[in-house]
């Protein structure tokens, strides 16, 4: 099988902080700005708030769940794609959908997990073989179908597998 590159979490850390520290915005000031992008669904849902104390060990991390950084990246204006490192594959229009307050966009595991066992079937690869391609259990790829949460890593290194732009596993829900 071929290399998948690796999402490069650090990185849109890095870009996170300096687009922060652009707008001079402090830590506080840009968990607001996060909690924003989805305020009118907050409040329905009566949902919390973005802590800028998990922005803060985010960035010390450098990793998250994909959950976490679609948030991110909607805010930064940015695609998953372009912090992709090592032979990033060419997959067609990568940008995530412009949402307002009432939505948020939210990956569709069980929908990736749809993909990738297609994918897996039609190689003739067992879970074992595709997990031990990706350095990964395979429970943590079977587990896709009905996880809420995975790592944003482990999800984008699948797209790049399936030659797909996470756009397409990427939607606005409302709950």
């Amino acid at each position: 099988m071929v290399a998948v590159p690796v999402f490069d979490g650090a990185a849109l850390v890095a870009a996170l902080d300096a687009r922060r520290v652009e707008l001079g915005l402090g830590w506080p000031a840009l968990a607001e700005a996060l909690t924003q992008q989805s305020s009118r669904l907050r409040a329905e849902l009566s949902d919390h708030a973005v802590c800028s104390g998990a922005l803060v060990r985010t960035v010390t991390r450098g990793s998250m769940s994909c959950q976490y950084a679609v948030m991110l990246l909607q805010w930064l204006g940015r695609a998953p794609e372009e912090f992709l490192t090592g032979g990033r594959r060419e997959v067609g229009e990568v940008r995530l959908l412009s949402v307002s307050s009432d939505v948020r966009l939210r990956w569709d595991l069980p929908q990736l997990h749809g993909a990738v066992d297609a994918q897996r079937r039609q190689h003739d690869l067992t879970w074992v073989a595709l997990a031990t391609h990706f350095g990964c259990t395979p429970s943590r790829l079977t587990n896709l179908r009905s996880a809420r949460l995975a790592d944003m890593d482990l999800t984008m290194r699948l797209t790049q597998w399936l030659g797909l732009p996470a756009a397409e596993f990427v939607h606005p829900a409302s709950w």
